[in-house]
């Protein structure tokens, strides 16, 4: 059964930087190929999460890119371009940021710390966090965390969003603007008749897309990244709220929370393409 078709498709090569849009790519067992293979680290072991934006926000100004080669280049505000491994570039971050820290081209096997801002709309934190945290150095409230173990990625390595809940939320937010890329999805998928989260119908079906085959696993719960500014994208500090209004629903254990987009595991490794259909697979 069709359930729409991939419009766009998204990297970071570079966690919590911008990315680059692709034609197509290949979709392995550890998600999109290229796909957030390095951290921004600082001296206490913190791994740079935009989720932390008085720390980590000037992330966002940056733009991440994977060349042939395997060669990652950061795009920096000021229009200088380096390559990850550059101690130039380490230095230059550290400059935009305000504290020395490095890039990491490996994931801890034991995984990182990974700061969450605490959002003050409903929905934005399980409950029985917001009660665990605490003001840190820069005066945000923030619970720690850990990341998906040997890798850069919070929870899921796959992430999807489609255009009805884009549309969905911009009828709800009218004064925004829902643009895909403040929710980074890896994939974007056209659903021009379908409502608003229809991809919620999909949690525990199978996808084909190109030549891969996704499961969809849980909704995915937003932070108070999609408010921030994204490169030419100004703040949309309503945005959220939106959200919060629109769709709060259960995840796991974790209660209601405002969810935007669906987490994927790859079920068989393949290529996928702007243009191919999704397909929806009768469960096995």
């Amino acid at each position: 059964m069709s359930a729409g078709t991939v419009e766009a498709i998204h990297r970071y090569p570079v966690k919590s930087m911008l990315g680059e849009t692709l034609s197509g790519m290949g979709l392995g067992e550890h998600g999109l190929n290229g796909d957030r293979t390095v951290a921004v680290l600082d001296a206490t072991g913190a791994i740079g999460s935009a989720k932390h934006p008085r720390k980590w926000g000037p992330l966002l100004a940056c733009r991440s890119e994977l060349l042939h080669g395997g060669t990652v280049r950061v795009h920096l505000p000021d229009g200088t371009a380096l390559a990850v491994g550059d101690p130039e570039l380490d230095a230059a971050l550290s400059k935009l940021l305000g504290r020395e820290v490095t890039l990491a081209q490996a994931p801890d096997p034991q995984g990182h710390r990974l700061e969450r801002a605490v959002p003050d709309y409903p929905g934005g934190i399980p409950e029985r966090l917001r009660e665990t945290a605490r003001p840190d150095d820069s005066g945000a409230l923030v619970t720690s965390g850990g990341v998906a173990p040997g890798t850069f990625f919070d929870f899921g390595r796959v992430h999807l969003v489609t255009t009805s809940t884009l549309a969905r939320l911009r009828a709800a937010h009218p004064s925004g603007d829902a643009d895909a890329r403040r929710f980074r999805p890896n994939l974007v998928v056209a659903t021009p008749d379908e409502p608003g989260f229809a991809e919620d119908a999909w949690i525990g079906a199978r996808l084909r897309i190109g030549t891969a085959v996704v499961r969809v696993t849980v909704p995915t719960p937003r932070c108070v990244v999609p408010t921030l500014a994204h490169g030419t994208l100004p703040p949309d500090p309503a945005l959220m709220r939106a959200v919060a209004r629109e769709h709060r629903v259960p995840v796991l254990s974790l209660g209601r929370l405002s969810c935007v987009g669906v987490y994927l595991d790859v079920v068989r490794p393949g290529l996928v393409r702007v243009g191919d259909p999704v397909v929806r697979e009768e469960n096995e």
